[in-house]
């Protein structure tokens, strides 16, 4: 089954591989205050999906410094994309942000940059200091779609239509520099049944999309979504279920995307549900395991994720 995961893309472009360091632009999002709605995603934790991240209140330096110092029994010295994780991070004061950017790019073992935000949240001016910054450092755009599905989208409070993402994605790519457009998708979401999963995979597939992060929905504590399940439980995959659809949707994903991600991640010490996610190494061996052994009946070949 072959798919380009994220540190083959990563030794491929550096040669090495590399880290990426979670940081905190102090950012916050138009789903949380007022300009859309308030309370974020259904889904979205008080730390706008950002658990990993550094101390909001330090420098970006700082942060940088912190951030290493988490991964350093990993990789000891190496090279990072510096992440801008939580919440929004186009959103704000342009100028503000650029020097943050600019702050983080500045690291000499910095290689490139990663902003996670939504495609409503990106004004005119900032598309021109993204343009500036993919002429001298890699940059990676990290769009939340989660669904094209208005429905469900509408249930979630997504705040945007699917139009909208469509046209940011198109004018990401087609900024001149070193800019790549990742997407983030959430499987098995209420009321999605496989098809509709899948549909969301052919849509992306249609888009000048560098990559996806593919996660089951996660349950977690202090989020709308929590209250919710734990008033009216709803059923989630099982892990051999999920698996089962990761390997369609590997199978129907334009071979040129890169697989950044293929389950949640949430903190263990705030996850409500499904439980299995928690354990990463076996999840992450059962998805090898998988696709090693159906590949091998099928005849195919088989590129285990190494992440």
């Amino acid at each position: 089954m072959r798919y380009t995961s994220a540190n083959e893309y990563y030794r491929s472009l550096f040669g090495q591989k590399i880290y990426r360091l979670a940081l905190d632009a102090g950012c916050t999002c138009p789903n949380r205050d007022g300009t859309l709605g308030y309370g974020g995603c259904i889904f979205c934790s008080g730390s706008g999906s950002g658990e990993f991240a550094a101390d909001r209140n330090l420098p970006i330096k700082e942060q940088l410094l912190q951030a290493k110092e988490k991964v350093a029994a990993k990789c000891g010295s190496g090279r990072y994309i510096a992440y801008f994780q939580n919440f929004s991070n186009t959103y704000g004061d342009e100028d503000v942000l650029k020097q943050k950017y600019e702050e983080a790019i500045s690291d000499p073992e910095v290689v490139g940059i990663s902003i996670a935000t939504r495609p409503d949240a990106i004004s005119e001016k900032m598309y021109g200091i993204l343009e500036e910054l993919s002429e001298k450092t890699h940059v990676w755009v990290e769009l939340g779609l989660q669904t094209i599905h208005e429905k469900t989208a509408v249930w979630m409070r997504r705040g945007y239509e699917l139009s909208v993402f469509d046209e940011a994605v198109r004018r990401l790519a087609g900024i001149s520099g070193h800019l790549g457009v990742i997407v983030h998708v959430i499987m098995d979401l209420p009321g999605e049944n496989e098809e509709m999963m899948l549909q969301t995979i052919g849509h992306l597939n249609e888009l000048p999309v560098h990559g996806i992060k593919i996660a089951n929905l996660n349950i977690l504590k202090d989020t709308d979504l929590a209250g919710i399940y734990q008033k009216e439980p709803f059923p989630l995959m099982e892990m051999e279920e999920y698996i089962g659809l990761l390997e369609k949707i590997i199978r129907r994903l334009r071979p040129d995307i890169v697989v950044y991600r293929m389950t949640g991640d949430g903190a263990k010490r705030t996850l409500i549900a499904p439980l299995w996610v928690a354990n990463k190494r076996l999840v992450r061996n059962s998805i090898e395991a998988s696709f090693r052994l159906h590949d091998v009946q099928q005849g195919t070949d088989y590129i285990a994720e190494r992440t």
